[in-house]
């Protein structure tokens, strides 16, 4: 089994800056992409940035030049600078991990999991 936590929603005012934390923990023998979304309410759950076990990033156009999303492969752990905070920006926030681990002999079998998520509200 396999859970993701996250931590770092709070309250902040606009134009603040928040960092939000996912670690996964648990039977893992490789992360291949990690992501954050969110959900605002009464809205649908929304991409907000995602990374390659690469590096390779990307990220929602209304985060763009905004939020940094990175990882530290050796804690299994995603990160989600978030700066220049909008009202807009309040939602739950979640990370997810596309985790693998071995199956049959020379296979790799990949499964997505979701952390609980963590409340970040923006302040006007």
């Amino acid at each position: 089994q396999v859970h993701l936590v996250e931590s770092g929603g709070s309250l902040v005012q606009a134009g603040g800056s928040l960092r939000l934390s996912c670690a996964a923990s648990g039977s893992i023998f490789t992360i291949n992409g990690m992501g954050w979304y969110r959900q605002a309410p009464g809205k649908q759950r929304e991409l907000v940035a995602t990374i390659t076990s690469g590096g390779t990033t990307n990220y929602a156009d209304s985060v763009k030049g905004r939020f940094t999303i990175s990882r530290d492969n050796a804690k299994n752990t995603v990160y989600l600078q978030m700066n220049s905070l909008k009202p807009e920006d309040t939602a739950v926030y979640s990370c997810n991990a596309n985790v693998g681990n071995v199956g049959a002999p020379g296979r790799i079998d990949y499964r997505t999991y979701w952390g609980q998520g963590t409340q970040v509200t923006v302040s006007s």
